[in-house]
């Protein structure tokens, strides 16, 4: 799922929102041996023509269509957009490439187009409409969205047409914001939120925490083992964590949104860089530290922000956790890192540090509003 902030400026502005929506098929056998021959043709043709590409060193697509196109349609029986797409797909990140995986670019309205409640796709044997699972996919199809260029994959026995849908949203006006809500992002608690009414919003991460001890304990006894199959069952076990991560930051994203509802201002954490700063952290606590899927988090809340007419900003999130939201004092003392608590060591506030750190987020996306700029460093 990809979000594209192309147009960003103080005041009111235009959001490309950019997702990617995963069609499964319902296909009858007939259609899956025709689309297994699509794919498998298509791969073929990549193949060839990197193969020409790596001989000439020619990537000036109008020459390789005069090379490669004829050939393309004899000898793999490509359609005739099937074999501009071949070519595309070869040249647009150049390097040789070894394609393995059955997959297929469809061009839209040239190679898929939906008709009649299927997408009409195209195969070696012509147009084909095939049936898919229309839940949750309504809101592509009520005219406001443009399909981009799908990507025809099979994966865990089924077939997917993952398709960008793109539309322009117009970002809420700053002035029409109603209230700021300050996000502390962690291990133990994943969210913290802090709002405009004061009050404080805990999701809690100990489960979470739990079951990714119980990925980590697999991998390591997989790993150990050192067998083919241990192989196999490692990468399927990465592929069901990484399905299960990424299930857990849709549905926190999406109750943040629908808690605190439109014209939302959410004050997040700028992670970047998180990464290289976790890793001097002890060895068998870095796991813990690093392997969270914070950014991708992040990426979800802003796209669905948006869908909200809600906005967000990202904040350099240092000292957050040490900063009196009181009287602004700032020590590393302040803060008790292992019992999650902090206590002023000037003015004697106590509080959560992770809470601590949702109201310094909020009391910057209140001076943000203010000001146009986000205030670097903690408050003087």
């Amino acid at each position: 799922m990809r979000y594209d902030r192309s147009h960003e400026c103080w005041g009111a502005s235009a959001t490309v929102l950019t997702l990617t929506a995963k069609v499964p098929w319902y296909s009858n056998p007939d259609q899956v041996t025709l689309l297994q021959q699509t794919v498998e043709a298509y791969r073929q043709g990549c193949n060839w023509v990197s193969g020409v590409v790596d001989t000439t060193h020619g990537l000036q697509q109008a020459a390789l269509h005069t090379e490669t196109y004829r050939p393309l349609r004899a000898q793999f029986g490509l359609r005739s957009q099937m074999a501009q797409s071949v070519i595309k797909t070869v040249i647009a990140p150049w390097t040789r490439v070894r394609f393995t995986k059955p997959a297929f670019d469809l061009v839209w309205n040239r190679d898929d187009s939906l008709k009649a409640g299927a997408f009409s796709l195209n195969t070696l044997a012509g147009r084909v409409p095939i049936p898919f699972a229309r839940q949750g996919m309504e809101r592509f199809f009520d005219g406001t969205w443009q399909c981009g260029t799908a990507h025809l994959v099979h994966r865990h026995g089924r077939w997917f047409l993952p398709v960008p849908m793109t539309k322009d949203v117009a970002e809420t006006d700053w002035a029409e914001i109603r209230q700021v809500v300050g996000l502390d992002f962690g291990i133990n608690v994943l969210v913290t939120a802090y709002d405009s009414q004061g009050q404080t919003t805990f999701f809690p991460g100990r489960a979470v925490k739990a079951r990714r001890a119980h990925f980590k304990l697999l991998r390591q006894t997989l790993q150990r083992r050192q067998t083919p199959s241990a192989r196999r069952r490692l990468k399927r076990l990465g592929q069901r964590e990484n399905r299960w991560m990424t299930d857990v930051n849709h549905r926190v994203s999406k109750a943040l949104v629908v808690r605190y509802g439109v014209q939302t201002l959410f004050v997040l954490e700028d992670l970047t860089g998180m990464r290289g700063a976790t890793e001097r952290v002890r060895r068998r606590d870095r796991y813990t530290s690093v392997s969270w899927a914070f950014y991708q988090l992040r990426q979800m809340l802003e796209y669905k922000a948006t869908l909200y007419q809600s906005r967000t900003i990202a904040v350099d999130p240092r000292y957050t956790s040490q900063t009196c939201p009181h009287c602004g004092h700032v020590a590393r003392g302040n803060r008790d890192k292992r019992r999650h608590r902090f206590a002023c060591q000037q003015c004697h506030y106590r509080s959560n540090d992770d809470r601590i750190g949702a109201m310094n987020l909020h009391r910057q996306g209140i001076e943000y509003r203010v000001t146009g700029a986000i205030a670097a460093g903690p408050r003087s």
